[in-house]
């Protein structure tokens, strides 16, 4: 509103608003996995009977979700660390100082959709279970 009413922007100002954007991303992923409302290519799995399911959200969860986020922990982690020791800031004069801010929140973003994915691996090897009695009862 600044820059188009009165024809003035800060630096800071276009820092906050890439922060808040990447927050409602990072704190979002968990979020979206637990609301079952992550990209899946939904063509074939819908059709598929539940206990096939199952198995590929096993599959899924055991062999990429959980691998990644771990990959994902470490990686950004190192991240945030280096950005934390040099305590990195806005690189435009007048910017946010403090950039490791946001990069600690990669991390914690990704340990939020590990313990998501876990939660969601033990849902679907309960619902697996389920099924396999139902069939074999």
């Amino acid at each position: 509103m600044m820059r188009y009413l009165f024809n003035k922007s800060n630096a800071w100002v276009i820092d906050l608003e890439w922060y808040i954007f990447s927050l409602i991303f990072l704190l979002g992923f968990s979020y979206t996995l637990a609301a079952d409302k992550h990209v899946r290519v939904d063509v074939f799995y819908s059709k598929w009977p539940q206990k096939k399911q199952d198995v590929l959200n096993i599959i899924g969860y055991v062999f990429l979700l959980i691998p990644w986020c771990i990959v994902g922990i470490e990686k950004s982690y190192t991240l945030f660390i280096n950005s934390f020791h040099m305590r990195e800031g806005s690189p435009d004069p007048g910017g946010m100082p403090a950039r490791y801010v946001i990069k600690f929140f990669i991390v914690v973003s990704f340990v939020l959709l590990l313990i998501q994915g876990v939660i969601e691996l033990y849902k679907a090897i309960l619902s697996f279970k389920n099924k396999s009695k139902a069939w074999s009862g």
